[in-house]
């Protein structure tokens, strides 16, 4: 099944956009496009190769050009990617990096037959200094993968080799952009970009890199194209601006400030923003999220981020857009991100059209349990997750990696706008100790609140009551604490939409026959919601955005073509909702 904007796909220039919008420099080229592509029983180079791959399209995808359709990559295999390149001219003393969006999930680089690299996580980008391995004119890139999928404890998401129901086609490889960069002796290597709205002020702090990172940095905030503040940075050291007539950002009003950094001869562009997230009461003493200071109820739909052509990569900038304008059109306020991290302008599109994201980390482990995946949703179970073995998480290396990954994933999103709350853990999928994991998250970012696991096993931490509820209508609880009330999966409610469905089965929570019986479903499930929205309920997720294989439970059908539930019936049902807080 093609996509509208996978028909259109430049195999030689796919997805061109520069990767990484809040730290753009000029000097950079994508590497996307067309290399070749091998499979090995062996981890040694292929004496030949199998033929051409469009990266960066997993070779399990319609997009990659692979014959049939895809070609799937076995735990006992490896995938080899080679291509060519024209080095770029370096200026003086300065470095190239070669960037990886993300590669699923064990790769080891070379360049010009010399090893550069490896990384381990499918879901998180990385960067090799590759200066001394390149050389002027032809260089050769090799890129060898291992993908182990579920049969080992790396992060996988909704990904499973017997595919089916709620899990998704196994993928693997190059399935982000792969760029070039070159940077002076001296750069800026990364940004920290925090807003104090309660003192209008921006604290900015530059990481630098290279020979001279004791020279400041003079940092330049601006309003649309007028200078509003202007310092100089000691490299390390939080440097707060003055933003005179602060502007809030808001999914209302997505106010974003341009940012110009000047390191040396290194220039960089960014943006943020001045809001705040929290967790306070109402006036009836209810616990709530807060934005900018004030209560709100976040109306969420639940993101998968697949595609029927790409899989986890859409097939152009342009479909992220139209997923994201859509919900925000219907009057969604939030997205939940879903057992994955999405490349970094997803969520710059999420900051510039005003949508908030509830941001999981991606799961991993071993098999799943029943006794801590599957009963909880129908009898509620306090089990400890200190106990690792029945949530499948007694390899310790297991948990090593996954607090890393809790930590590089709050590092590369902490700048995003539009990320209100971290969610480390979803459903006990390979959760353990969620209550140490919050409170480490809530050291790293101060600023958001933390949903320690979302649905089950609910340990009592962090600032969320999260439920999920498919197989009974929800009720708030009894027992209330300090935590916000969520309920961060909901609905599912499916409907084949015949000419756009993908699979000949149906998964969902409730079937509907027809669009009229889908409509009504869809407004007699959120009735008795706006009611539990004045009785305290902080957050609705309802599941969600669009068809996923099996699941026909989207409100778009996997091609992005039709909304199966008219647009005013749903506007008028985000509305009550959003409304019941003032009602």
């Amino acid at each position: 099944m093609l996509t509208r904007w996978g028909a259109r796909l430049d195999r030689d220039l796919p997805l061109p956009e520069h990767p990484r919008p809040q730290l753009v420099r000029a000097g950079w080229q994508t590497l996307n496009g067309v290399w070749e592509h091998a499979f090995t029983t062996t981890p040694e180079r292929p004496a030949s190769y199998d033929g051409p791959i469009v990266v960066p399209f997993s070779p399990e995808t319609v997009l990659s050009g692979l014959p049939g359709g895809g070609r799937q990559l076995l735990p006992e295999e490896w995938l080899w990617y080679r291509r060519t390149f024209e080095a770029p001219s370096v200026p003086g003393d300065g470095s190239l990096l070669l960037h990886f969006g993300a590669v699923d999930q064990c790769c080891t680089v070379w360049v010009n037959g010399h090893p550069a690299g490896s990384h381990v996580g499918g879901y998180l980008p990385f960067t090799l200094e590759v200066t001394d391995l390149v050389r002027a004119g032809e260089n050769l890139l090799e890129v060898r993968v291992r993908d182990l999928s579920e049969t080992s404890f790396h992060a996988r998401g909704k990904q499973r080799l017997d595919r089916g129901t709620i899990w998704y086609t196994a993928q693997s490889g190059i399935w982000q952009t792969v760029w070039l960069e070159t940077v002076p002796a001296s750069y800026v290597e990364g940004l920290v970009l925090v807003p104090h709205l309660d003192t209008a002020q921006l604290e900015v702090t530059v990481e630098a890199a290279g020979a001279a990172t004791s020279e400041r940095a003079r940092v330049v905030v601006r309003d649309g194209g007028r200078v509003v503040a202007e310092v100089g940075a000691s490299p390390g050291v939080p440097t707060r601006l003055v933003v005179p007539d602060p502007h809030p950002w808001s999914p209302d009003d997505p106010h974003l400030y341009g940012i110009e950094v000047i390191f040396g001869d290194d220039v960089v562009t960014s943006y943020a923003a001045l809001r705040s997230f929290g967790v306070g009461r109402d006036d009836r003493g209810h616990p709530r999220l807060l934005l900018n200071g004030e209560p709100f109820v976040p109306v969420g739909v639940l993101d998968q981020g697949y595609w029927p052509d790409g899989l986890m990569t859409a097939p152009a900038d342009a479909a992220m857009v139209h997923d994201l304008e859509t919900m925000r059109s219907l009057g969604f306020t939030l997205v939940r991100k879903h057992a994955k991290v999405e490349p970094l302008r997803w969520y710059h599109h999420c900051d510039r059209i005003g949508l908030l994201v509830f941001q999981d980390v991606v799961n991993g482990g071993g098999r799943y349990r029943a006794l801590t995946t599957t009963r909880p949703a129908r009898w509620p179970l306090r089990i400890p997750d200190r106990w690792h073995r029945l949530y499948g998480r007694q390899d310790p290396d297991g948990r090593r990696e996954l607090r890393q990954e809790v930590r590089d994933t709050v590092a590369l999103l902490r700048n995003a706008v539009s990320v209100v709350l971290w969610t480390p853990f979803n459903e006990g999928w390979g959760q353990f100790d969620a209550n140490a994991i919050a409170a480490e998250v809530a050291r790293l970012d101060p600023t958001r609140p933390v949903n320690h696991v979302s649905g089950w096993v609910d340990q009592g931490g962090g600032n969320v009551r999260s439920f999920h509820s498919y197989l009974r209508p929800f009720r708030m609880p009894r027992r209330r604490d300090h935590r916000v009330v969520a309920l961060t999966e909901y609905g599912g409610l499916s409907l084949r939409v015949e000419s756009h469905d993908w699979s000949d089965r149906e998964f969902g929570y409730r079937h509907c026959d027809d669009a009229e019986e889908l409509r009504q479903a869809f407004t007699e499930l959120h009735q008795p919601l706006v009611e539990a929205v004045r009785q305290g309920l902080g957050a609705l997720v309802y599941t969600q955005l669009s068809d996923v294989e099996d699941e026909l439970n989207g409100l778009l059908t996997w091609d992005r073509e039709v909304l199966k539930i008219d647009a005013a019936t749903v506007r008028r049902v985000t509305a009550e909702l959003a409304g019941a807080l003032r009602g």
